[in-house]
């Protein structure tokens, strides 16, 4: 049974590793989660938007409090522009305790979140996407018909530690080449965070 267990480990780890964010140009999955007030909020919710930010994000990770500001700027500048953020936490609550309902509720009111923070309760959103990390960005454009279509993958700046000190603001640079009808570049980063935690 033990050998059993550490093999299951071990399995986890390389799809873990082995796992790759869904390539840019493919149709993004669809969702339908809840949101911290309680209501259900949906892709097709955003239909009449240019785009939409979808960020895997969390509580507890170091990486997304040392973005954390940065994420709610960007859908500050981009959401009036029609690329509003919207913020997905995909870790299993019993993992990661400080990402319970509640906490997520309370990290929401500390930050005045000014977009959805929605749970991945099934944990059936996060694997669609192929998303490892908190904080990871998949930027989907508008195609209309219900279609939105990823265009960027990957982190939000190159230097997570200083904000002063970014040079490439890879998704700024990004939404703003959709705004403006052009494919980003790059199209893909590396996504620089804290693994997500799947059910025991």
């Amino acid at each position: 049974m033990k050998q059993f267990l550490i093999l299951s480990v071990l399995t986890l780890s390389a799809l873990s590793l082995n796992a790759q964010p869904i390539a840019v140009g493919s149709v993004a999955p669809d969702f339908s989660l809840k949101n911290i007030d309680g209501t259900t909020v949906s892709l097709s919710d955003y239909a009449n938007e240019k785009g939409v930010m979808v960020i895997f994000s969390c509580n507890p990770c170091p990486y997304v409090q040392a973005y954390e500001d940065r994420m709610i700027a960007l859908h500050n500048e981009f959401a009036p522009q029609g690329v509003p953020v919207v913020y997905i936490n995909p870790n299993d609550p019993v993992q990661s305790p400080a990402d319970s309902f509640e906490e997520m509720k309370k990290r929401a009111a500390e930050k005045n979140f000014p977009f959805p923070y929605l749970v991945d309760e099934g944990q059936q959103v996060y694997p669609a996407y192929g998303a490892t990390r908190t904080p990871e960005i998949f930027l989907l454009k508008n195609e209309g018909n219900g279609r939105f279509v990823v265009v960027y993958t990957g982190t939000v700046d190159d230097n997570y530690q200083d904000p002063a000190a970014v040079t490439a603001p890879y998704a700024a640079n990004a939404v703003r080449a959709l705004l403006a009808g052009n494919n980003p570049d790059p199209a893909t980063t590396v996504a620089i965070g804290c693994t997500i935690k799947p059910k025991g």
